[in-house]
């Protein structure tokens, strides 16, 4: 089973939020997740978006693959900096 950390979308119409998510990637968009590791509001100004690093670290250490949005945000976040020190840390 691979496992992606991709977005769900939440909220009424035209007021989206979302949910960081960890997934079967063969799931819908939508569809059964794993766990919930944050959130992201893009309605707020700037965006908002609450991340539990060590749930997302966990995942990314078993392999999950981020999309190319969450990569994003954490890269933002700066949590990607920090994975990809440990994987550093892990080869040397």
């Amino acid at each position: 089973m691979a496992v992606h950390l991709r977005l769900t979308r939440m909220g009424r119409h035209k007021r989206p939020f979302y949910r960081v998510v960890a997934v079967d990637s063969r799931a819908r968009r939508d569809g059964k997740y794993i766990e919930i590791v944050g959130t992201h509001d893009p309605l707020q100004d700037p965006a908002v978006t609450n991340l539990k690093s060590d749930r997302v670290l966990d995942w990314l250490q078993k392999g999950a693959q981020p999309s190319v949005t969450v990569r994003t945000l954490l890269r933002r976040s700066g949590i990607w900096k920090t994975f990809e020190e440990s994987k550093k840390k892990a080869n040397a």
